[in-house]
């Protein structure tokens, strides 16, 4: 194996290792290309769901693990991990789900099941989580993730897609979604009347907007992009639009805000963040950056304010926010696009061109290679 900051590569063939072929795209190097790739899933155990892939959103994680932008990426790698699609098969053991259910998998397919936190159905933070893709399974393979035909898992992490969310626009809630629901809920930002700021109208900015209005919230849209003001007010319908680079707006909406999810996947300061805080007011970080963030302390103690951040959420509360998003018709604002179009599309999130999510149609255009 190569050093692992250029990315580890896989010494067995991924055709031969289990008995269900499979076909996919994935990166096999630092470059980030995906390409067609031959691998194979586990037989269906008898707790397992396995099923048909028909959408995955492309998350800006993807890019990052595609190019081991974080340094713990195992090629060859499958991303995605916001994948929907119907069930084909379960096993003996199964209690929730039937064939031709419409289901889906988010961020994890395993973990421990016995520590604290997955005791308090808070997988998320099980210090033996196994994700969708590029983490190391049980049996010592390596999981792939939703750019594929097909999934199988336990039952556990499976997630059923109510039948009126439609199947392209809910693949995004799986990890946009309950990344951006979770933090609301658990930071108490979710009470009729108070308000909320996001910084960032991308992926999970939008869907951040969404959630908080319907639970009642003011919102108001931080950004760095003037052009973002017209989908944040028009099509959105926050309450205001902040720009960030503007001083004087900034200044005027010092000490306004109840709470900021930060939803931006860059080095960015947050000093000006803190300062839209009343007392006691929090930012929640869900944006991953490649470097860290400097954390200015001062302005944290004399209003008593918090940083803090948040990842994906449990099964049970991401099963919640799914049905959530069905009572109140909340989905992602995607472009579908086919397999083909993956690395263009991949570019276009780096440059921040897309409104707001790229989902693949991978039934209709994964073809076998």
């Amino acid at each position: 194996m190569v050093n692992s900051r250029k990315g580890k590569q896989m010494e067995s063939s991924p055709e031969q290792e289990h008995p269900r072929k499979s076909i996919g795209w994935a990166a096999r190097d630092t470059s980030g290309v995906l390409s067609p790739f031959k691998f194979s899933r586990r037989e269906t155990g008898a707790t397992d769901v396995r099923f048909k892939v028909l959408y995955c959103g492309v998350c800006h994680s993807d890019i990052h693990m595609a190019k081991n932008d974080w340094g713990t990426s195992t090629y060859p790698i499958v991303p995605g991990h916001e994948l929907v699609g119907v069930v084909t098969e379960v096993g003996c053991k199964v209690k929730k789900f039937k064939v031709g259910d419409k289901v889906g998998v988010g961020c994890m397919v395993d973990s421990d099941r016995t520590c604290e936190n997955c005791i308090h159905h808070l997988e998320n933070y099980c210090p033996n989580l196994i994700q969708t893709y590029g983490s190391k399974y049980y049996d010592g393979t390596m999981t792939y993730g939703g750019y594929s035909n097909n999934m199988v898992t336990d039952e556990h992490f499976i997630v059923r897609i109510p039948d009126n969310l439609p199947l392209d626009g809910a693949a995004p809630l799986l990890c946009a979604g309950i990344t951006t629901y979770s933090p609301m809920r658990y930071y108490g930002l979710d009470k009729p009347g108070m308000h909320l700021g996001v910084n960032g109208l991308g992926g999970l900015g939008h869907v951040a907007v969404k959630f908080a209005k319907a639970l009642g919230l003011k919102v108001t849209v931080i950004s760095t992009s003037p052009n973002k003001k017209e989908a944040a007010m028009e099509h959105l319908r926050a309450d205001a639009f902040l720009l960030r680079t503007d001083q004087d707006q900034m200044e005027a909406a010092m000490s306004t805000m109840d709470g900021i999810i930060d939803t931006v996947p860059a080095v960015r300061p947050l000093e000006p963040l803190i300062s839209l805080l009343k007392t006691n007011g929090k930012v929640v970080t869900v944006g991953i950056a490649v470097q860290p963030l400097d954390l200015p302390v001062f302005p944290l103690i004399i209003g008593r304010k918090m940083v803090a951040g948040s990842a994906i959420g449990g099964m049970k509360e991401t099963q919640e926010m799914i049905d959530f998003a069905a009572e109140h018709n909340i989905t992602t604002d995607i472009e579908v696009i086919p397999i083909d179009y993956l690395n263009t599309a991949m570019e276009r999130v780096v440059k921040k061109d897309v409104r707001f999510r790229f989902v693949i149609d991978v039934e209709n255009t994964l073809k076998s290679a």
